[in-house]
């Protein structure tokens, strides 16, 4: 988990909006030249109109979504939406570049496998909904879904957004606080949902990492990659360190926490 903060604590100066979307909590927080008006608040709107879309599209939980019907084998995947196969090629190339640990599809109840690009559509989509924040002029905005969250300062001179990467053994602490001016930052853990990561490759849980963050210029690979790396487990650090472009902290069962990449926290 990751959240907004000071070393102080809670930003302070900033107008938040909060909303729950995606069986998830939304946040955004403002500031500059528009955070509490008319633009604000169309941009906004815009951000959980793209969500509320992704949600209808790729909910595992709606009988009625584009990746359901997909499992039932209502539709092909020729007749899905661009944004489906969008997703599924994301999933594929992470399931080759991870040695097969994450995969969008798993194995079900039954054995038989089961469609869930929830380990990609989370942070492909938090990234499309930032783009309706990028009109407002002179605002800098940072927004959060579940933890995973984009940053931009788009004010000359403006200071970072300092993000608390959280202690999953602890989550009333952090273990520390990165600033971020332009990127994103992704953590997989299992302190607020369990274990709902595994490795695809045998279907349980990894045992040996608590959580992984990852910093990097995207949300979309940011996420994927702190997913993957936890999928991966005891050789979660040493794939990270492969991953270029990206830096961040994995904190292991054992409270161990190393760091990797050309910055890190």
């Amino acid at each position: 988990m990751t959240t907004a903060a000071t070393e102080a604590g809670p930003l302070r100066g900033v107008h938040r909006n909060v909303a729950h979307v995606m069986g998830m909590p939304i946040s955004l927080a403002l500031r500059g030249l528009h955070v509490d008006d008319e633009r604000a608040e169309s941009a906004w709107q815009g951000c959980l109109a793209v969500l509320q879309a992704a949600d209808r599209m790729f909910s595992t939980y709606r009988h009625d979504s584009v990746v359901s019907r997909l499992q039932r084998g209502d539709v092909d995947v020729a007749d899905c939406p661009a944004e489906v196969l969008e997703v599924l090629e994301l999933g594929e190339r992470a399931r080759r570049e991870s040695h097969g640990a994450f995969d969008v599809r798993r194995p079900g109840p039954d054995g038989h496998l089961v469609l869930d690009p929830s380990g990609v559509v989370k942070g492909w989509a938090v990234a499309r909904a930032a783009g309706a924040l990028d009109p407002l002029p002179g605002t800098d905005y940072c927004l959060s879904a579940g933890g995973d969250m984009v940053c931009r300062t788009q004010r000359t001179g403006a200071p970072p957004w300092r993000i608390g990467i959280e202690d999953p053994h602890d989550p009333g602490r952090v273990v520390a606080v990165v600033p971020v001016h332009n990127g994103a930052v992704a953590t997989s853990g299992l302190a607020r949902r369990g274990a709902h990561i595994v490795d695809a490759r045998t279907g349980t849980t990894p045992g040996d990492v608590a959580s992984v963050t990852v910093l990097g210029p995207d949300l979309v690979w940011a996420d994927i990659d702190a997913t993957a790396a936890f999928a991966l487990g005891g050789d979660a650090l040493s794939w990270l360190r492969g991953r270029s472009g990206h830096s961040g902290l994995v904190v292991w069962a054992d409270g161990t926490r190393e760091v990797f990449g050309p910055t890190t926290p």
